[in-house]
């Protein structure tokens, strides 16, 4: 790869808006004709495959020795050492709803570890954005997680389980026990914006399971390169393929929930 990572990374975020520009501009004229089921609870509209195409098309032009992690499938390649991991449309149930929190998640993979990550949230002219090394952003401002020391002082962020109900039981405790012990969980619909808020400090904390990796990938590296601190439900760091994620603002916040979460989801 000859482009340093600053510089790929500004190009990555100019055809992250690109393609939200497309997809803020589709929206008045969808319908519910328009979308499809990918699965129980699991939606796609032409507005999404689209969008996927033309985001493939520019990064094969950026870097085209990379392979592809794609959500809806528009392309099958390998790749080599660096691999894309791309969600056209983060949130496509709010978006055919016109709920505005939706967003456009790109990272890129060398070797297995995440060294870029754009979120774009489309509505609010957002762009989140790091690379490995390098900070996190926020159109242009560099940012941080929150300076909130434990659970109580902390606003969570989570997602409701929307197929996998098979962990919904000890995840309900969980989110019981998170209302008594914070400030209050929300659920906005977006894993990758969720994430890039824990990272900016609107949220002290994440949590999540039934997650894909092109829900988390970009989104993982912003909070870390803000100084959060991310794991899967076990406390290990297999949260890009381990469909599960907890991040938060610090140790002692993310402590406090993943000690949590290890109880009721009986991990060791």
């Amino acid at each position: 790869m000859s482009r340093n990572r600053e510089e790929l990374c500004m190009e990555v975020c100019r055809i992250a808006k690109d393609t939200g520009s497309y997809i803020r501009e589709e929206l008045p004229g969808l319908s519910f004709s328009d979308v499809e089921t990918k699965s129980l609870h699991s939606y796609v509209t032409h507005v999404d495959t689209n969008a996927e195409k033309k985001i493939v098309k520019e990064l094969e032009r950026l870097l085209p020795e990379a392979g592809f992690i794609v959500e809806e499938q528009s392309i099958k390649k390998e790749g080599g050492d660096y691999r894309w991991v791309v969600d056209p449309l983060d949130g496509t149930t709010n978006y055919i709803h016109g709920l505005p929190c939706f967003s456009v998640s790109i990272a890129l993979m060398h070797k297995g570890e995440i060294i870029l990550g754009v979120v774009y949230e489309i509505m609010q002219d957002e762009c989140f954005y790091a690379w490995k090394e390098g900070g996190a952003w926020l159109n242009g401002k560099q940012v941080k997680v929150s300076g909130v020391k434990d659970l109580s002082g902390s606003l969570l962020a989570t997602g409701f389980p929307y197929h996998d109900y098979s962990m919904l039981k000890p995840y309900m405790e969980l989110f019981i026990w998170c209302l008594h012990k914070t400030h209050g969980v929300r659920r906005i619909g977006s894993a990758a914006v969720d994430l890039s808020y824990v990272a900016c400090g609107r949220f002290e904390g994440f949590f999540e399971y039934g997650l894909n990796p092109w829900d988390v990938a970009a989104g993982s590296l912003i909070v870390e390169e803000a100084g959060g601190k991310l794991s899967d439900f076990s406390g290990n760091d297999n949260f890009i393929f381990g469909r599960e994620i907890v991040a938060a603002n610090n140790e002692g916040v993310y402590t406090e929930l993943i000690d949590k979460v290890k109880e009721v989801f009986k991990k060791d």
